[in-house]
């Protein structure tokens, strides 16, 4: 199972090029507090002037916080020194069409309109941010950034191997419907997740 694991996780965690400057950051919210602390990272390297951080109560969240994410995600990113007045928050969203969707809105209502950003994600959502963001979003130029952390580091637990087959799948189900940019995935790839969903991986897999 670790061998399938990695593969997926090292394939979806390959954010590409960022660049030096960018006109905003997105922090996409999750249950996963640890990218709330890599967003502030990332806007205290000046990479950006501004910091949204996107996100109300998803599939997951909505059973473990009783505050929005994007609220959860400020308040550490405060904690750690990004000023209140660098911050925006998207607190209505549950899903990742949706944080770019809202947060496009939320910047179009104060008169910004970026045309480059960045998105900080959990590392194995990093393909799945970038295609979901260039085509909800299109008239920004995307890149991802993430926490660099193995499988190991990051933490290989059911859940999240089941988090990661449901990210790979959508990658697939999700550009045929238009929702995401099309993203290339080798055939080691989908090997190693039906390998990983006949072995019962599969919680997070959309029905066919």
């Amino acid at each position: 199972m670790i061998s399938d694991a990695e593969l997926i996780y090292n394939f979806l965690s390959s954010p590409g090029p960022v660049p030096d400057r960018a006109d905003v950051i997105i922090a996409l919210g999750t249950y996963d507090l640890r990218v709330a602390d890599y967003a502030a990272e990332v806007f205290l390297s000046g990479r950006a002037p501004l910091l949204i951080c996107s996100g109300g109560l998803g599939k997951l969240t909505s059973s473990l916080f009783t505050t929005p994410e994007a609220e959860l995600f400020a308040e550490r990113c405060r904690g750690l020194g990004v000023p209140s007045e660098n911050i925006l928050i998207e607190a209505a969203s549950t899903n990742t069409g949706e944080n770019f969707r809202f947060s496009r809105d939320l910047l179009s209502e104060r008169g910004i309109f970026p045309r480059t950003g960045i998105a900080v994600c959990k590392p194995y959502m990093a393909k799945r941010a970038w295609a979901t963001g260039t085509r909800q979003w299109p008239e920004v130029t995307w890149s991802v950034m993430t926490q660099p952390l193995s499988l190991e580091e990051y933490g290989a637990d059911d859940t999240s191997v089941s988090l990661m087959v449901g990210d790979l799948q959508r990658l697939r189900v999700y550009a045929e419907k238009g929702f995401q940019a099309p993203v290339e995935v080798p055939d080691e790839i989908w090997a190693a997740y039906e390998r990983l969903v006949a072995a019962g991986y599969d919680q997070y897999v959309i029905a066919s």
